[in-house]
């Protein structure tokens, strides 16, 4: 799906284009690119009939600016970012953060859900993008249940402890709970 086409971003590619053809602007803003999502979900609006398809909940007089009300606007609504790294290095580990401090800082709306997928075999590198401060909602491993049995398979007891706090902690899932945790 085309970045282009959610009204969020609009001014963010204006911006990046402006940007491109004004050097002082470029350094104004500290960055020649644009961070972008690897992959975006978007959800479509409804109209109001399947909203009061099981009793009536929406009409003109209540909820008259509700995002989700096609008659307010036709555009899809932005329902996940989802970044996608087959690895995290120890350079490039803040990106999928800095993509998610992007949407916060530049939405219009609520705060989509935010995702990293991964195939990164190091628990300390896993850490890094799932712990912390709650930008990204959860890290998804594309093979989490065989790398938790190859950890404790090798005695790896810290590496062990790390997974399972992660997991425990509901910021580390397998790739599996991904379409439902979507779904919500």
């Amino acid at each position: 799906m085309a970045i282009a086409k959610y009204q969020q971003y609009a001014h963010l590619i204006a911006l990046d284009r402006a940007s491109k053809n004004d050097s002082e602007l470029a350094a104004a803003l500290g960055s020649d690119y644009t961070i972008t999502p690897d992959i975006v979900v978007e959800r479509a609006t409804e109209d109001d009939l399947a909203i009061n398809a099981s009793g009536i909940l929406v009409d003109d007089s209540v909820t008259t600016l509700a995002s989700l009300r096609k008659k307010n606007s036709s555009n899809p609504l932005l329902h996940a970012s989802i970044s996608c790294k087959w690895t995290i290095r120890s350079d490039r580990a803040q990106n999928s953060r800095s993509e998610a401090l992007n949407l916060m800082r530049n939405r219009k709306g609520h705060l989509p859900h935010i995702m990293v997928v991964t195939a990164e075999p190091a628990p300390s590198r896993l850490a890094s993008i799932a712990l912390g401060t709650g930008d990204i909602d959860c890290v998804y491993h594309f093979a989490l249940y065989e790398l938790m049995a190859t950890v404790k398979a090798l005695g790896y007891d810290d590496a062990e402890d790390l997974l399972n706090t992660m997991v425990n902690g509901k910021r580390l899932k397998d790739i599996s709970d991904l379409p439902l945790d979507l779904a919500v």
